[in-house]
């Protein structure tokens, strides 16, 4: 799984020197396409339950799985990429938000802290830990500066499909859930709110946005539990 994982954050390190105010997501949806091909990989969202693009991009109030159109990225937007290639049969899955230009410092800090979220996750998480002390960490610091936290999508396993068992949430109780074991791959993503984590999807049956329309951020790595800790492996 490293490979197709290196090639992801290698994606995404091209999307932050490419991606600018006055692009199209679909602008951007084209680059990566080519871009993860270049690589001799497939890009895993093309076709996937019929979504129709190759990366999922997301501005300001969407929260996930923003459909790359004609829509115009501009200044002082954030925009989350979340990107999954498929190489030798194994996916790797990241996402990284993005500030366009001069953003709200209010909007920047979201991003930074939905950052930070997915360190906490893994903070002393090993083989043995309890799934959902990857949630209790990340709601209990997001909350922390009354942000909401998505409840309505998750992170994931992952291996040779791209989402695979168990799910794993943004919220929970320490000290609960399966016992992870050594070698379980792991998409940890916080989905993180500025105002109220509820969401609607849009009529294209893909979009999901905050009901309030106040921005999200994302921010997500693909991880190997160790016995001793974690192996980040799109980073």
């Amino acid at each position: 799984m490293r490979e197709p994982c290196r090639i992801v954050k290698d994606t995404l390190a091209f999307v932050g020197e490419k991606i600018h105010a006055g692009m199209t997501t679909k602008e951007l949806d084209v680059l990566i396409e080519r871009f993860i091909r270049s690589e001799g990989a497939r890009p895993s969202c093309l076709g996937y339950g019929g979504f129709p693009a190759s990366a999922c991009i997301s501005i300001n109030d969407v929260v996930v799985h923003g459909i790359p159109d004609e829509r115009i990225i501009r200044e002082g937007d954030i925009v989350s990429v979340d990107v999954v290639a498929d190489k030798n049969g194994y996916h790797g899955d990241a996402c990284r938000t993005f500030c366009i230009g001069d953003v709200k410092p209010e909007v920047k800090k979201l991003v930074q802290v939905t950052e930070e979220c997915f360190f906490k996750a893994i903070e002393g998480l090993r083989a043995g830990r309890p799934l959902f002390d990857i949630g209790y960490r990340v709601q209990k610091h997001a909350e922390s500066f009354g942000y909401g936290v998505i409840r309505s999508y998750t992170g994931h396993g992952i291996g040779k499909e791209m989402h695979e068992d168990p799910s794993v949430p943004n919220y929970g109780k320490l000290g609960t859930g399966v016992r992870l074991k050594a070698g379980t791959a792991l998409c940890i993503e916080p989905m993180i709110a500025l105002g109220d984590w509820h969401v609607r999807i849009l009529n294209d049956g893909w979009t999901a946005v905050t009901v309030d329309r106040k921005p999200a951020a994302h921010y997500e790595n693909t991880v190997i539990v160790r016995e001793d800790g974690v192996e980040i492996l799109t980073l």
